[in-house]
């Protein structure tokens, strides 16, 4: 029989990122800061269009950058705040994060079966799919009063969209916004969302090492 052996303060490779929520507000952080650095650049080059989906693919991602206006980038901002607060509170794995990071280009691609659209710009959409991902990963792993919360952060989504009726027209004008809202984005968001963490959190574990929050490492 092999004896336990007492820990040596030792990590494995990467172990910082394995950390609960680490990797998920690294996520966040690099989009907030790819929207406020995009505001320098033209919105027609990074800005999500259907005829250039395929010869220019960088924008899957870039499009979430773009915004139409301060008060859309400055909400956006502060909802990616709560979304980085969700996945710490929820203790969001790095396979939690990936599953994110994996929506966001997902997000984009979904306006391919959405209505039709010439130019797309915004973080709400990937915004979404991160409060999917981190409701389903409590939902999927956690007990009690924990999977309760993502239970109702499920509802409330699902009560979201089908308020905003995404199938209807493209754009919507809400009162006291100054940009055109586009729903679709945020029901392509959520379906990326569960879809990248199902398939997450239903995968063999990729490493078999736990690591606690409060194991120091050397």
């Amino acid at each position: 029989m092999t004896e336990p052996h007492a820990p040596t303060g030792r990590c494995p490779p990467l172990a910082g990122w394995q950390r609960p929520g680490r990797a998920w507000i690294a996520l966040a952080l690099l989009l907030a800061a790819g929207a406020l650095l995009a505001a320098a650049w033209p919105a027609a080059a990074l800005d999500w269009q259907p005829g250039l989906v395929w010869r220019e693919p960088w924008r899957w991602w870039t499009a979430a950058w773009v915004h139409g206006s301060p008060r859309h980038l400055g909400a956006n901002l502060a909802a990616s705040v709560l979304v980085a607060a969700l996945g710490w509170a929820a203790r969001a794995p790095a396979g939690l994060a990936l599953a994110w990071a994996l929506a966001w280009p997902l997000t984009q691609l979904g306006w391919l079966a959405g209505p039709p659209l010439a130019h797309f710009g915004g973080l709400s959409g990937v915004l979404h799919a991160g409060v999917a991902v981190a409701a389903l990963g409590l939902v999927w792993r956690e007990r009690g009063a924990r999977r309760v919360v993502g239970g109702l952060l499920l509802a409330g989504l699902a009560l979201k969209l089908g308020l905003e009726q995404p199938w209807g027209p493209a754009l919507r004008h809400p009162a006291g916004w100054d940009i055109a809202v586009a729903p679709w984005s945020h029901a392509s968001g959520t379906v990326a969302g569960l879809l990248a963490a199902a398939a997450a959190l239903s995968a063999p574990p990729y490493r078999r090492t736990t690591v606690r929050a409060d194991t120091p490492c050397r």
